[in-house]
């Protein structure tokens, strides 16, 4: 897996088009709210030249890509956290990602209404951020209220956790998001056991019109840049056509260029997501697959082998590390080694970008 993703937006933001767009799931699309009733899942495999070129040198080999998950959810509309709307009832669905993508309504279309009118991207991301706020205030609440008795019944740690909670209580109650706060140990430890939502990184994708850019997706973008983060514009409605209709890749880059497009919105949040999340893709070869791999950054090689297999991780002794340019220029391992190219790699080791690696056990 590379990361995954929840989408989060207003009701016909377009959270089920730019899905389709992404995912290529076919999500049904209607023109009115909470057409999405039920929470939906789409992989899709992360295109990477290089896993290509490295195939190339493995001809026979299954080429098997990393892949990037989408869950798209109901539409938040204000009052969700108190139950209104469809969107809260599936917040737990996207607790377990990586990272949300909020999709901001960028376009007009007399045919598709607003849920309040009047199209105002910088509002409509305050509504959704703020149910997302209430969510993990009531998560939190429920938190102190559990450790509170834990502290009185002389709980181990539970005097300084209460009190992490308290900490983190403030700071939602004022509005504020948990991305990016300096958490101490035990702040750290509640935010990622209660898995909150506030914390989670996050991009915008400003679902735009047939005509492209506009005053809408530029005030995301401004938003985007003051709050640390990206801002992918993306011709939803465009994009989930071509995706339809296209019969193969080159098919998609013909449609692409006749739009202006040099490339697909699931690439650039592909990129924008793995700079985000800081991750770095390495690269197998031994058995029946040619592979690629997805890690954070500073990853240890024994915890990289361990997404292949526990063993590698657990009953590791060392990595053979080559660098894919290299494997490629020599035209073969033997020769790389030949040429004293291949390293040899201990458990410090922390896995780079391009890496190809040959993982060895006890």
């Amino acid at each position: 897996m590379g990361f995954s993703c929840g989408l989060v937006g207003l009701p016909n933001a377009g959270k089920s088009t730019i899905f389709n767009a992404l995912s290529a799931a076919g999500a049904r699309v209607e023109s009115y709210p909470f057409c999405t009733i039920e929470a939906k899942l789409g992989r899709v495999p992360v295109a990477d030249p290089r896993l290509d070129r490295l195939a190339g040198l493995y001809t026979g080999k299954e080429k098997v890509h990393t892949q990037l998950e989408f869950i798209d959810i109901a539409g938040l509309v204000e009052g969700a956290s108190k139950g209104e709307g469809m969107g809260n009832q599936f917040l737990a669905e996207i607790r377990t990602v990586d990272a949300l993508l909020h999709v901001v309504r960028c376009f007009s279309d007399q045919n598709v209404a607003h849920v309040t009118g009047k199209i105002d991207p910088l509002r409509d991301v305050q509504v959704v951020e703020t149910e997302l706020l209430l969510k993990d205030y009531e998560t939190l609440r429920r938190m102190r209220e559990r450790l509170a008795r834990q502290t009185k019944g002389g709980g181990k740690h539970s005097a300084e956790q209460l009190a992490a909670c308290e900490r983190l209580l403030e700071v939602v109650a004022r509005g504020e998001a948990i991305r990016g706060l300096d958490l101490d140990r035990e702040m750290e430890w509640i935010t990622r056991e209660l898995a909150l939502l506030s914390a989670k990184p996050l991009l915008y994708v400003a679902n735009i019109g047939d005509d492209g850019e506009n005053i809408h997706s530029q005030k995301v973008e401004v938003l985007a840049r003051e709050r640390g983060t990206q801002s992918i514009p993306i011709r939803g409605r465009i994009e989930a056509e071509i995706v339809e209709v296209a019969g193969s890749e080159q098919e998609r880059r013909e449609y692409l260029q006749e739009w202006g497009l040099s490339e697909t919105g699931l690439t650039r949040l592909v990129k924008a997501g793995y700079a985000l999340l800081d991750l770095v893709t390495f690269f197998t070869f031994v058995g029946p697959q040619v592979r690629a791999w997805t890690v954070p950054q500073h990853t240890p090689a024994p915890k990289a082998g361990g997404k292949i297999h526990s063993d590698f991780e657990e009953r590791f002794v060392l990595a053979e590390v080559m660098n894919l340019g290299e494997l490629i220029s020599a035209g073969s391992e033997t020769a790389l080694r030949e040429q004293g190219r291949v390293i040899r790699a201990g458990q410090e080791y922390e896995v780079a970008d391009g890496d190809v690696i040959h993982f060895i056990c006890a």
